[in-house]
């Protein structure tokens, strides 16, 4: 997948020193008869922090000021990228609440960017994100997710080191077509409803948008505003404690705004899926199966002439290992799906592989590599035309923390795009960023 991480407050969980607390067991928390939710239906990317820094039933708050350059500012000028030397400002306030039925993480990270001599770029960011899971009863629950984003440069966000979601899903959002620097608003979200029925017996059902938009598409010549709607539903057989299986139906609608009209995609899979739990902390997972897609496209100009509706069936196949140690946490996935074309012309042919590891390394000293590779083939793009690529990226980082409330990283990172017909990409494919960042934090334990 891409750069665009939506989650905002995961830097500042990450450094916290504090003791564990216990945690109820909601959702999420298995006990001797509750079934898990497998990551192939779950809709949700794997944590990124070790369990030594998870916390809950916390506020959180603080500021982070970062200096970063970068060797691609403002694409090609006069057949060479512009460098430039950006300066931001980001305070955060993020709320983790547990309680016997409800866990509820909301984020709030307002950003401000300064650029030493491209001015015309400075900006204003706007990151929030909320994350609710509620147990009507001892066997149903309802989780309901949200994050949006407002930002000239996909690089600015909270969190620098989190390079990119990793997700064991079926079902995701496709942000690896990356426009360095330009205006954009993405907004993803999901809402979903778990049953277990029998005592190793599950189904469940979730729904799913996304919404991409470009507010100045001078910025972005040969990419397009794009959205998605979707739904599925499951069930989840358990064969012992560390064995699921299951399947699955999903429908997805991908429209992409392209010049003249709108390409619309419809799909329909049956995936089945495998899911071992070696420990609580240790979980692999397979899926696979048939989808169907048909896409129609608008009229071409400049004679309106409507292409015919092309439908296809393709095998849509993933895996993903997901490990969490208290000082170590490791997530690796790989899927092949048709996708929304996150900015291309179309839905796409998405095979995309992703890992990230993040090590403490002692008490006050941690590190972090992510990266990804996504290859995007537009399904029956306008003849003549092709905007099918790949996007290569990563991300390596180290954090150094000062005392209770003060922590110091520094970070590379390096993206490759090769669209040759998308204009805005096509001449200046690599992006280089290097960028230090020093933070202040607190946090505060709730009701104790």
């Amino acid at each position: 997948m891409g750069l665009l991480a939506l989650p905002a407050a995961t830097l500042w969980s990450q450094v916290d020193n504090t003791p564990a607390a216990p945690v109820p067991a909601v959702v999420g928390q298995s006990t001797s008869d509750q079934m898990l939710t497998p990551p192939p239906v779950s809709g949700q990317s794997y944590p990124t922090a070790p369990i030594s820094a998870e916390r809950s039933n916390y506020l959180r708050g603080g500021v982070a000021f970062t200096s970063a350059y970068t060797d691609n500012a403002l694409g090609s000028v006069n057949g060479h990228p512009v460098s430039d030397v950006s300066y931001s400002i980001w305070p955060m306030l993020a709320l983790d609440e547990t309680t016997s039925r409800l866990h509820i993480v909301s984020t709030y990270a307002p950003g401000f960017t300064f650029y030493q001599r491209e001015s015309a770029l400075n900006e204003t960011d706007q990151n929030a994100s909320i994350d609710l899971q509620y147990r009507l009863s001892p066997h149903v629950t309802v989780s309901a997710r949200d994050g949006f984003q407002k930002s000239s440069s996909v690089f600015n966000q909270p969190d620098l080191a989190s390079a990119l979601p990793v997700s064991g899903g079926t079902q995701e959002g496709n942000f690896s077509v990356i426009a360095p620097i330009a205006d954009r608003l993405s907004n993803t979200g999901n809402v979903g409803i778990t049953t277990q029925f029998a005592a190793n017996g599950m189904v469940g059902a979730s729904g799913t948008f996304t919404n991409l938009h470009y507010p100045n598409q001078s910025q972005v010549p040969g990419l397009f505003d794009s959205s998605s709607q979707a739904g599925s539903v499951f069930y989840s057989l358990r064969i012992s404690k560390m064995h699921y299986v299951g399947a699955t139906y999903q429908y997805q609608r991908l429209l992409a705004y392209i010049t003249g009209g709108q390409s619309e995609t419809q799909t329909h899979a049956l995936l089945f899926f495998y899911t071992l739990y070696a420990t609580p902390r240790v979980s692999l997972s397979f899926f696979g199966g048939p989808q169907h897609s048909d896409t129609s496209q608008p009229p071409l100009p400049p004679l309106q002439v409507q292409l015919p509706d092309a439908k296809a069936w393709s095998p849509a196949a993933g895996a993903s290992l997901s490990w969490q140690a208290r000082l170590t946490n490791v997530a690796v996935s790989y899927s092949r799906v048709i996708s929304g074309g996150g900015g291309l012309m179309g839905a796409v042919q998405m095979n995309s592989a992703s890992a990230s590891i993040h090590q403490q390394m002692t008490r006050n000293f941690s590190g972090s590599l992510a990266g990804g590779y996504t290859q995007n083939n537009v399904l029956d793009s306008t003849p003549g035309a092709s905007t099918n690529g790949h996007t290569l990226s990563g991300t390596a980082s180290l954090q150094q923390q000062f005392g209770e409330h003060i922590n110091l990283q520094l970070g590379y990172t390096r993206l490759h795009q090769d669209y040759s017909d998308v204009a805005v990409l096509a001449t200046t494919p690599n992006t280089n960023r290097e960028f230090v960042s020093i933070s202040y934090r607190f946090s505060r334990p709730l009701g104790r």
